[in-house]
């Protein structure tokens, strides 16, 4: 599709999760299919059907429930700098989206962007811990913890749909845009149905927690017992 044709897509798409108006309306259906499906690959994880791969450090996700990006990446920044404040030695995975390839590959300093990704290669230059991609964050960490056995702890960017890994700590990040018009893409901005459902007695689930980064943005519907905190991001200094 040539570049102003998607341009003008997207940027029809962005209007439309906005509100619930005529062209959200026309695409409930697809997004219906698209519930249906998110809904029961979730159920078959839940069901141990699809396998999951448990580290053996605990696991932070930091990811979002919308469609592009929501302020991930400073949040990741910031946890990790709380965390090695703390006394914790961290380590992150990332897919890397957007490199060419597909294989398994620590993120260094000198790294080539086109075969790691703009974003991990930021996350490696500023975080100052190791970073490894591979589109089975899985993969990545055990790479990362085979490397660096003093790594305790991974914090996976951008993985909260990434079920495949077992995660201790979900962090759902949320910018100005709140939850949009609320349904699920393509109708609306949602990658999963917002509040989540609660899990029934007994069954296992990470701990969650819900991270606005845009203080004064829309209210956001957070599930019961589930702590919500407010960030400002601001420009570094030397920006």
């Amino acid at each position: 599709m040539p570049t102003g044709a998607s341009a003008r897509l997207e940027t029809a798409l962005t209007g439309a999760w906005a509100r619930r108006g005529p062209l959200a309306w026309a695409l409930t259906p697809l997004a219906g299919l698209y519930g249906a499906l998110a809904g029961l690959r979730r159920a078959l994880y839940r069901a141990g059907w699809l396998p999951r791969t448990r580290l053996p450090v605990p696991v932070v996700v930091v990811g979002n429930v919308v469609a592009g990006g929501a302020g991930k990446t400073p949040a990741t920044l910031a946890i990790i700098e709380y965390l090695r404040a703390s006394g914790w030695q961290p380590g992150i995975v990332s897919r890397g989206h957007g490199r060419a390839g597909t294989d398994c590959r620590e993120v260094t300093p000198d790294a080539d962007p086109r075969l790691v990704g703009d974003e991990p290669l930021l996350l490696r230059h500023r975080a100052g811990v190791p970073v490894f991609v591979a589109p089975h964050r899985a993969e990545a960490g055990a790479a990362l913890l085979a490397a660096y056995p003093a790594c305790d702890l991974l914090v996976c960017d951008d993985g909260l749909q990434h079920l495949a890994l077992a995660r201790d700590v979900e962090v759902v990040v949320f910018d100005a845009r709140g939850t949009g018009n609320g349904w699920l893409l393509p109708a609306g901005p949602l990658r999963e149905p917002w509040p989540r459902a609660r899990p029934r007695p007994g069954q296992a689930h990470p701990a969650e927690l819900v991270l606005h980064t845009e203080a004064g943005g829309p209210s956001l519907p957070v599930p019961p017992g589930t702590p919500a905190f407010h960030a400002r991001r601001t420009l570094a200094p030397e920006a």
